[in-house]
């Protein structure tokens, strides 16, 4: 069974950089991720090229003692990425407009749309047995 679990980067600067690194709030929100996380049995991460992703992953990165890879939002589900963590429990850290994009091409359906501008607690979990059995499931996780 492949498990994909995806939340959006915490919190950000509004800094009027386009690659802004995380408030405080986002920090504190990255390390209560690290902790839901943990015990989850993750073994791969992959993170887009801001460091808003990374620094969301960096507590559980640490935790784990393993490295991010990066994933192309443009580029999203592709056959490389198919191959790399099949059969393997995947955390996705990305964004407001991709996590959706992204969880809908896996599931192949329309589920779901962009995550509000102030919503950073949502996990979606996505749970593939076979080609024909994908389960999927939004849950709400603040803290």
């Amino acid at each position: 069974m492949t498990t994909y679990y995806f939340i959006r980067h915490a919190e950000k600067e509004f800094d009027g950089t386009f690659n802004p690194s995380l408030t405080k709030k986002g920090h504190q929100r990255a390390k209560f991720w690290a902790d839901f996380f943990k015990d989850k049995g993750i073994e791969m991460v992959y993170c887009t090229e801001l460091k808003r992703t990374q620094q969301t992953a960096a507590p559980l990165l640490k935790m784990l003692n393993i490295d991010f890879k990066y994933y192309d939002s443009s580029a999203l589900y592709d056959s490389v990425f198919q191959k790399e963590t099949k059969g393997k429990t995947v955390l996705i850290v990305g964004h407001q407009d991709s996590t959706p994009t992204f969880v809908n091409r896996i599931i192949k359906e329309r589920a779901y749309s962009y995550i509000k501008g102030n919503n950073f607690a949502n996990l979606y979990t996505i749970q593939i047995v076979d080609s024909e059995n994908i389960k999927h499931e939004l849950q709400t996780i603040d803290f």
